[in-house]
């Protein structure tokens, strides 16, 4: 019997069925789990630190809209020729 090493629930498998990078789930904290070794069967809990990363990168894509091909901000033209005008007269 396994245990759950975030909240120790017991954990119904069949040892000798399980591979290595196979992914589990716990029925009490519902916390996903890794198999990271067979002999015997050692579980590590999969961080939420991934989606986080992900979550990350989805803002730093919609952040990269504000920037032109080359990756710089574009220039506000409106503002330049606004103080263009106000300097002539």
């Amino acid at each position: 019997m396994l245990r759950c090493p975030e909240c120790s629930a017991e954990i119904d498998v069949d040892e000798d069925e399980v591979e290595e990078g196979e992914i589990l789930s716990c029925p009490e904290c519902e916390t996903e789990l890794e198999v990271s070794q067979t002999h015997p069967v050692a579980l590590n809990p999969i961080s939420d630190d991934m989606d986080e990363d992900e979550e990350e990168d989805d803002a730093a894509e919609e952040d990269d809209e504000d920037f032109d091909e080359d990756g710089d901000m574009p220039e506000e033209e409106d503002e330049e020729e606004d103080d263009e005008d106000e300097e002539e007269e």
